[in-house]
């Protein structure tokens, strides 16, 4: 049995994405006077959250739909939702 990297592993997930996003932070305004480490961008696997300029970019396109970002924001400031039917992630096996 062959060991994959995590990368090659990543390369196997697909994406329905949805045109609207399924994540939402609630107030860009505590991500930046509260959370000078910015903690989202770091626990995320698939680096949704950026911090760009002024406030935080969340590419929901690529989410893995792990619940981190549920407990791993210290302010409890990002809503996370399961994509509607038919859209999110589509595992592939190999």
């Amino acid at each position: 049995m062959s060991t994959k990297t995590i990368e090659e592993k990543q390369y196997l997930i697909r994406f329905k994405a949805d045109t609207k996003s399924h994540l939402t932070v609630l107030d860009h305004d505590v991500c930046m006077t509260q959370c000078p480490d910015k903690l989202c961008t770091i626990f995320c696997p698939a680096e949704v959250y950026k911090w760009e300029g002024l406030r935080m970019q969340v590419g929901y396109e690529g989410c893995h739909e792990c619940g981190s970002c549920r407990i791993g924001c210290p302010y409890q400031n990002i809503k996370w939702e399961y994509p509607k039917g038919g859209h999110g992630i589509v595992f592939r096996l190999a």
